[in-house]
């Protein structure tokens, strides 16, 4: 799948670098998915998905000047996504991947309190 039209004139040379949020550390195999918005905020049928190298890094030559939303996805981590405008020849798109956070529930067991009452 292509990004970019027949027509387009404007392209972009687009840099990712995905990092884990709590040592910095490069996320290999990460799914980076680029779609096109159109004007009324819809994501596009058209897209691409690259993965990153053992660096982190991947990178996309030939994405259309406009909107674009930016989905990164690895096991272990909280999907990522923003949208992004593409109006430069390059693009350098960094992102910190966070550990999934416990979610709070108000049906779970509260802790008890040992210590009798007075």
């Amino acid at each position: 799948m292509a990004l970019a039209g027949a027509a387009q004139e404007n392209v972009a040379n687009l840099s990712f670098t995905i990092t884990k949020a709590e040592n910095s550390k490069p996320v290999r195999n990460a799914s980076v998915v680029l779609h096109p918005v159109t004007k009324d905020g819809r994501q596009a049928n058209s897209g691409v998905q690259l993965k990153t190298d053992a660096q982190g890094k991947a990178s996309y030559s030939g994405a259309p000047y406009g909107k674009l939303r930016v989905q990164v996805l690895a096991p272990g981590f909280q999907t990522y996504g923003e949208d992004f405008d593409i109006n430069e020849p390059q693009k350098e798109i960094a992102v910190k991947l966070k550990r999934p956070q416990g979610q709070y529930s108000i049906y779970e067991d509260k802790p008890k309190d040992d210590k009798p009452k007075q």
